[in-house]
């Protein structure tokens, strides 16, 4: 009987020997455009040139194209609660949450599942010490929409998370999540890293533009000393830049060594580099980069130190989509 094949294990993160050909500054081209990404229609986002049914109170009935982007205020008469939003896991799981009334993309469930699997394979959520020291993860969301994937790290037992997104909305909506989870309490003893004395939120949402929150933290009141162990970055597709998002997270002074950063893209922009140069001589190395459908979920990691043991670059992945 033939054996199945098994996956071999990825050697452990060299960042030195990582080539030249690599690791380069100059992104791909592919990342420096606008992508088109069309979508199904969902009920929660309708992405150009789709075909929908137009609502009608007395039954409607097929005409033109109907665009709900994302960002502008959804048909709540129609759609009350379109994308059913949940905790998955943890402290929290099964908690229904609120979702703004503009329309979002949020991260499929069967994707979230997967992503968080592999966040907790990388210690994410470990105690630092078993039984004694509480986990001190810190998690920033950007692209926040409703919450729900800081919310889920939250659930799993993160310290603290910061919430961005631009819209007031969302932002509001993200608040409303929080106090329904019981996430609106106060940390003891200091932010994360160590630094202050006053205790830190639990939770925090900052309503600024992703990119100045990543450029200019200090601006926007998220404190560049406190360091992030994850970033996540989902943004909408076709309204950003892939290569100045890469560039601003890369280079932001809220991540350090170590720091796990997931990028989602639509399968239409190609495949992301496996290795990203940073300003400062640093880099990010891929250790996963996963297609769900339409979805693809990178991730990486800022200059490893080998200390996340299950987190290993895999270029092979990379390679396509």
């Amino acid at each position: 009987m033939k054996r199945p094949n098994r996956r071999r294990r990825s050697p452990e993160i060299d960042p030195t020997s990582i080539s030249g050909s690599d690791l380069s500054q100059e992104l791909p081209a592919n990342l420096k455009r606008q992508v088109t990404a069309k979508r199904p229609t969902l009920g929660h986002i309708v992405p150009k040139n789709s075909q929908t049914r137009k609502f009608r109170p007395d039954g409607g009935g097929s005409e033109s194209s109907q665009l709900r982007p994302q960002g502008q205020t959804r048909d709540t008469q129609r759609y009350n609660n379109p994308s059913n939003l949940r905790i998955l896991g943890g402290s929290c799981r099964g908690r229904k949450l609120e979702s703004p009334t503009v329309y979002l993309r949020p991260m499929m469930g069967k994707v979230k599942e997967a992503v968080y699997s592999t966040f907790t394979s990388f210690g994410l959520y470990d105690d630092e010490v078993a039984g004694s020291v509480p986990c001190r993860t810190r998690h920033l969301d950007i692209f926040s929409g409703s919450g729900s994937v800081g919310l889920e790290s939250l659930s799993r037992g993160v310290r603290h998370c910061t919430f961005v997104d631009m819209s007031d909305d969302c932002c509001s909506t993200c608040e409303r999540n929080i106090e329904r989870c019981g996430f609106d309490g106060l940390n003891e003893g200091g932010i994360g890293s160590g630094i202050g004395e006053e205790g830190e939120p639990v939770a925090k949402v900052v309503c600024a533009d992703a990119f100045r929150a990543l450029r200019q933290p200090e601006t926007v009141g998220i404190d560049p000393n406190a360091k992030f162990d994850l970033v996540t970055l989902c943004p909408p597709y076709e309204e950003i830049v892939y290569a100045d998002l890469i560039d601003a997270v890369a280079n932001s002074d809220l991540v350090t060594e170590d720091t796990v950063i997931l990028i989602e893209y639509p399968v239409e922009l190609g495949c992301l580099p496996h290795a990203i140069a940073r300003e400062d001589g640093g880099v990010l190395v891929g250790v996963r980069n996963r297609k769900y459908g339409r979805t693809v979920i990178a991730m990486y990691i800022v200059n490893p130190s080998g200390s996340r043991e299950d987190c290993q670059s895999r270029p092979e992945e990379f390679i396509s989509i």
